[in-house]
């Protein structure tokens, strides 16, 4: 190899090792804004645990990565987050692929969370919907079909405004860029599931 290959080979690695820097950078200070959530998360722990306790259900939703912080959310309710503890009911609409393509393709794609929100929630039970824009019109809808059914909204949302923030009952909105407030929401969602954990454990030894 010429020293001339060397340096380019050094110099693209540099360009990247920048890139990687950049991002991370730009993560630190979006996620660290989740401190000034403390309490807000603290009150959402609280009212979905005492919801869970009491049988209720939740259900998620999101498309895209949105769509896996979602399931990662479902997935902690339904296994473990921390120690063992009885299973809670939750549900990531986006996963019930059946359906989703069923539903897309006979009502449009603007309803398949809607739809599975008024199949399966009832008045009690908690919706959460997380998107990075809070524009997306298949979780407008379901927030829609939520209300109808008497469940409880949340949303985790990138800035504000943003219409999905405005269609829910409580939202926490993330300033940041779309990636990174993804990656903001995955430690809200851990927060959460870490705040509901003693409520949940207590809940199952009735």
């Amino acid at each position: 190899m010429s020293i001339d290959q060397q340096t380019g080979i050094d110099e693209q690695v540099t360009a990247s090792a920048r890139i990687v820097l950049a991002h991370v950078a730009a993560s630190v200070p979006v996620i660290a804004s989740l401190v000034a959530h403390g309490d807000h998360i603290a009150a959402w722990a609280d009212d979905v645990a005492g919801r869970l306790v009491a049988g209720r259900r939740l259900l998620a939703a999101g498309n895209g990565g949105s769509a896996a912080e979602a399931q990662h959310l479902t997935s902690e309710l339904t296994g473990r987050f921390d120690g063992d503890r009885p299973a809670y009911s939750a549900i990531a609409l986006h996963a019930e692929s059946s359906a989703v393509t069923a539903i897309g393709n006979d009502y449009g794609f603007d309803q398949v969370f809607a739809r599975q929100v008024s199949a399966h929630a009832r008045a009690g039970d908690v919706v959460v919907l997380l998107s990075t824009s809070g524009k997306s019109p298949n979780l407008l809808r379901a927030a829609e079909s939520a209300r109808a059914v008497g469940a409880r909204t949340i949303a985790m949302t990138g800035p504000r405004p943003n219409p999905l923030a405005e269609a829910v009952d409580d939202a926490i909105c993330i300033d940041g860029a779309s990636a990174n407030v993804q990656e903001a929401q995955l430690v809200l969602v851990h927060a959460l599931c870490r705040a509901m954990e003693p409520a949940l454990r207590r809940g199952g030894r009735r």
